[in-house]
């Protein structure tokens, strides 16, 4: 039996587990800090990175106790190597690659979009490549053909801001608390979607990828003008995200062929209206729809020990060299977007 150690720390969420390979959590802990960031309306990155430090050591020691393990008994550490906050990366990296040079035991190097792009993989054993995946997050918005492991063809990406980023400034706005995402879901079940005129950036438009900066800008005025409650605003805006999404995404359904399934992955993908959506769109293309459960859509170290269940599985592994990174593209040779820069 193959059991690797997972650790995930690239945004505010630090995270150990121990996955097996045949799809078994043995033990996962995650430590949040909304409480610390609260304050601030968003993530600070030192806050993040100090936490990070402070709590990730203890929380390999619990999934070690609660599994009945030992480092010894792990076959291979992978660990989160980027994108992201880069002090945080570096947190859970350097103490990845020190368990893995003291027990001797391999080190992999996880990206952490594909961490979210084959976290499907570990609910679903029959989810097979190749599949349409909508990776929406606080810092990414895209559509791949996930052709395998290492293996991704970027079809559209965001030229300005992340869905994920467009909830989070939108709960700020409203000042609907932290984090954003599900503090507007939670205001916009007793809103009307139909209350604010809101634009849909893009929708119906020629190329294939997403912007949300506009209605990001229009949540703004329309939150100045005092004429809205928040909950039509954080409703509307949401039906509006949701209209994007699902326009984007059938265009990419309809110029791909040979996809076994619709996949979503992410933060925003436990956002219960944009499940609904999709599930519905899926349906009208005739394929199945896959979103992992709720637990497994933000950010966890079971994605990551099972994305190194997959790379250990083909022998992809890293040398103690290898580097965080701040950036770190799925399809590296994507052509360039207008706009997207750091987020393609």
């Amino acid at each position: 039996m193959t059991i690797i150690l997972g650790l995930e720390s690239s945004c505010d969420e630090t995270a150990a587990a121990l996955v097996t390979h045949d799809r078994r959590v043995l033990a996962h802990q995650v430590a949040g800090q909304e409480a610390a960031h609260r304050p601030y309306g968003g993530v600070v990155p030192e806050i993040a990175a100090r936490a990070h430090a402070e709590v990730l050591t203890p929380l390999i020691e619990t999934v070690f106790a609660e599994a009945g393990l030992r480092l010894g008994d792990v076959d291979a550490i992978a660990a989160t190597a980027g994108p992201g906050l880069i002090g945080g990366v570096m947190v859970g990296l350097v103490t990845g690659k020190a368990l893995a040079h003291a027990a001797a035991k391999p080190l992999i190097a996880i990206n952490h979009l594909e961490g979210h792009a084959l976290s499907p993989r570990l609910t679903e054993p029959d989810l097979a490549f190749p599949y349409l995946l909508l990776l929406i997050s606080g810092g990414h918005c895209q559509l791949l053909r996930v052709e395998g492991v290492g293996r991704y063809t970027r079809l559209a990406t965001t030229i300005d801001d992340a869905a994920g980023e467009a909830f989070d400034k939108t709960a700020k706005l409203l000042g609907l608390g932290f984090p954003g995402g599900p503090a507007v879901e939670r205001a916009a079940l007793t809103g009307d979607p139909r209350a604010v005129p809101l634009p849909r950036p893009l929708k119906g438009s020629a190329e294939p990828h997403f912007s949300f900066a506009g209605l990001k800008s229009a949540v703004m005025r329309a939150q100045a003008s005092r004429q809205y409650r928040a909950e039509d605003i954080a409703a509307s805006f949401t039906a509006a995200v949701v209209d994007c999404l699902v326009d984007r995404t059938s265009g990419a359904l309809e110029a791909s062929e040979g996809v076994t399934a619709l996949v979503v992955a992410g933060g925003v993908a436990a956002n219960g209206a944009v499940r609904d959506a999709l599930s519905a769109l899926a349906v009208r293309h005739g394929l199945p729809f896959i979103a992992p459960p709720l637990w497994l859509c933000t950010d966890n170290a079971a994605m990551i020990g099972w994305a190194g269940v997959e790379r250990f599985a083909l022998g992809l592994v890293d040398g103690m060299d290898v580097p965080a990174r701040p950036r770190w593209p799925l399809d590296p040779d994507a052509e360039k977007v207008r706009g997207a820069g750091v987020k393609a």
